[in-house]
């Protein structure tokens, strides 16, 4: 019995931070996954919390002996997703979000084909461009970037399963949870936790 692996991806900007962190309050059953990294801890931040900070050497060796579903270089810094960490969450029955882009998401994929994948929209341009606006901490110049880099990661909405549209925010939460609820109740999954009880209703006395 083990949990399911999750790829949830969106444009900055579309909500995804805060509608997983909501999921994870509403459904302990679901853990995000941390993230490995080479940069430098920021003020606040927790090993094993916020991030697994590595060295550059160890982050490499962890390259070299394939224990990372995913890693990219961004800027002069390396980020990857630990596969024994999320196997041994998956064990415990948790089901793992892992927050990715689209290019992340396709090496997960060629490694777990089985994981389920969500791609989070905004309503439209405009509202996207407000929510980058609002968080009053960019220049133009970097707003115009993240919205540019945004429609490229949002052309790639079609290699995912699920999409979600963030209009409403609690419409949007509800989507996101019945994803996860309904996939805890195929056939397989219902199966394998209760066999004996499916047995016992199916054998003919």
């Amino acid at each position: 019995m083990a949990g399911s692996l999750y790829i949830i991806s969106a444009p900055s900007g579309a909500g995804k931070t805060s509608l997983v962190s909501k999921l994870t309050e509403k459904d302990s059953r679901i853990q995000v996954s941390i993230s490995s990294t080479t940069r430098p801890k920021r003020p606040g931040e927790e090993e094993g919390i916020n991030y697994f900070f590595l060295s550059v050497k160890n982050f490499k060796q962890k390259v070299t002996e394939n224990d990372f579903l995913e890693h990219a270089q961004v800027f002069d810094n390396y980020y990857g997703t630990s596969k024994s960490t999320v196997e041994s969450k998956l064990a415990e029955d948790k089901d793992v979000i892992l927050e990715i882009d689209w290019q992340g998401a396709q090496q997960v994929r060629k490694l777990i084909p089985e994981a389920v994948s969500i791609f989070i929209l905004p309503p439209s341009l405009k509202e996207l461009e407000k929510r980058l606006k609002g968080r009053g901490t960019d220049s133009e110049e970097v707003i115009e970037r993240r919205m540019s880099d945004a429609v490229n990661e949002m052309k790639h909405f079609n290699e995912f399963d699920y999409l979600v549209i963030n209009n409403n925010f609690d419409i949007a939460l509800t989507e996101l949870h019945s994803i996860f609820l309904a996939n805890r109740q195929t056939c397989a999954k219902q199966y394998d936790k209760h066999s004996v009880m499916i047995n016992e209703l199916t054998q003919q006395h």
